[in-house]
């Protein structure tokens, strides 16, 4: 039963991902870092198509063994989360303006920090 959970949460990642392909704030890699992840416990060959895949694959790859994260994707989603911190502070009033700003702000750092 948990190899059939697993393989209804990859294949729910893996359309996730898929969708994040055509809309601009939806990540991608992500999405297929965590399909390959339940994947992984529920059906190897699927993981395996994932990993070896020429587009996804060396980010997927890069991720597990470094926890990297390519340049292009930091740069991304550095200027998307500078961009919601800032809609936040412009439309929301109060002291609940700052958090926005303030989730960008950790989260952007944590993504910073990471290997390219």
């Amino acid at each position: 039963m948990s190899r059939l959970i697993w393989r209804i949460s990859g294949l729910a990642f893996l359309l996730i991902g898929t969708i994040g392909i055509v809309l601009p704030l939806l990540p991608t890699v992500v999405f297929y870092i965590l399909a390959a992840f339940c994947f992984a416990r529920s059906n190897p060959a699927w993981e395996a198509r994932l990993l070896a895949h020429p587009r996804w694959g060396p980010h997927i790859n890069g991720w597990r063994e470094r926890g990297a994260i390519a340049r292009s994707g930091k740069i991304m989603a550095l200027i998307s989360l500078a961009i919601s911190g800032l809609i936040g502070a412009w439309y929301l009033d109060g002291w609940i303006a700052a958090l926005p700003a303030a989730a960008a702000l950790s989260v952007g750092s944590w993504i910073a920090s990471r290997p390219s």
